[in-house]
């Protein structure tokens, strides 16, 4: 099974040099680009840390929020012992009543989507099977998705007048935990509320470090992935005919989908010492980005990366990362996909696109596509 994935902006560079030099908020920050050279620096936290408050998103988030996002903005052995504290709602993912209420969810969005002329996947689908999933995952009434739904696709985006940006989230956030400590239940909030690290309770400021990334690093990377597949499945009608002839292959397909989508560009780490970053000098404290979507375009590691081939085999991407700070969310993106892949070769005919505007991410040595701002389509049922 093979059609045609959109360019990629850092072929050149990656097979040069395999380093490209780019600014971020008047920051020059070389992006490592090679698969190995990426997973070995994923790997490698001594050289590349990640205990940096604010500076590991990239560009960095210091107007977004006032706390250290957790774990992923510590280094081991602070981050596993950080990470075994909410690792078992993630796990969740894996649980068979977290997986119905998962598959009941994207049928009834289907559902209505089959019954209606046209849908907009962007804000009437993808945001509410994201919203929706994630109260399965942190146990919470599903009532709470309302709220989510209501902040829009990026949590840090819209304020009013006079708020800073992210004020929403963290007063939302600080709400549940004065509920969960009144009120204690099983829920995420309520065991943040009952954890100890190092034989201590978390403070207030640990445990809105946990929640803010829980609720800002799975959003838009989830929507984007959602919407780029129905794109993908509009173009090729044909994708769908393979996958419902054995349904075993919607597995591989969906961790290809994962390497050519990469929601996630990159993600910085900052050196602590002077380093030689593949021949570009990073100062103490300099900031370099792994680049997860060049990696996993890595001609030497992807045959014809540019390819979508939903049976290929292998598929060693790195769209979750790699090292000690895999993605937390990983199984709960793979369920969403997976599930969404079964519905659609189960339901639906053909999709056919209406009306597209791309996410385009600008940057100042690149251009990147990933994701829609909408997408307009109408689902043709079997």
């Amino acid at each position: 099974m093979m059609t045609e994935n959109p360019g990629d902006p850092f072929q050149e560079k990656r097979n040069e040099t395999g380093v490209l030099r780019c600014e971020f908020q008047g920051e020059t920050v070389p992006m490592i680009l090679r698969h190995p050279d990426v997973r070995h620096a994923a790997k490698d936290w001594e050289t590349f840390s990640s205990d940096a408050p604010f500076r590991v998103p990239i560009p960095s988030e210091e107007e977004f929020r006032r706390m250290r996002q957790l774990p992923i903005e510590t280094d081991p052995p602070v981050h596993t012992e950080y990470r075994k504290i909410v690792e078992p709602f993630f796990k969740r993912a894996k649980h068979p009543e977290v997986m119905a209420k998962v598959d009941a969810l994207i049928e009834e969005l289907l559902d209505e989507a089959l019954r209606r002329e046209s849908i907009e996947i962007v804000r009437e689908f993808a945001l509410p099977v994201q919203s929706h999933a994630l109260t399965y995952l942190l146990d919470v009434p599903e009532t709470e998705a309302d709220t989510w739904i209501r902040w829009g696709i990026h949590v840090f985006g819209d304020k009013a007048p006079g708020e800073r940006t992210g004020h929403t989230l963290e007063n939302y956030l600080e709400e549940q935990f004065d509920r969960a400590l009144a009120h204690p239940g099983e829920d995420f909030f309520s065991a943040l509320t009952k954890a100890s690290y190092q034989g201590r309770a978390l403070t207030r400021e640990e445990m809105m470090g946990f929640a803010n990334l829980t609720f800002a690093g799975g959003r838009d990377t989830v929507i984007h992935t959602i919407s780029c597949i129905m794109a993908h499945l509009a173009a090729h009608p044909e994708a769908l005919d393979f996958l419902r002839e054995d349904p075993k292959r919607i597995a591989t397909a969906t961790e290809e989908f994962f390497r050519v989508i990469t929601p996630l560009t990159h993600i910085g780490r900052v050196c602590p010492v002077k380093t030689d970053v593949h021949g570009v000098t990073v100062e103490p404290k300099g900031r370099v980005s792994l680049c997860w979507a060049s990696a996993n375009q890595d001609e030497t590691v992807f045959e014809s990366p540019h390819e979508v081939r939903l049976d290929r085999k292998p598929n060693p991407h790195i769209a979750f990362g790699a090292g000690a700070h895999f993605c937390l969310g990983a199984a709960h993106a793979r369920l969403i996909v997976k599930t969404l892949l079964q519905q659609l070769c189960a339901r639906v005919a053909t999709i056919t696109v209406l009306q597209a505007k791309e996410h385009v991410e600008k940057e100042s040595q690149y251009r990147r596509s990933v994701g829609y701002e909408s997408l307009t389509v109408t689902l043709t049922p079997r």
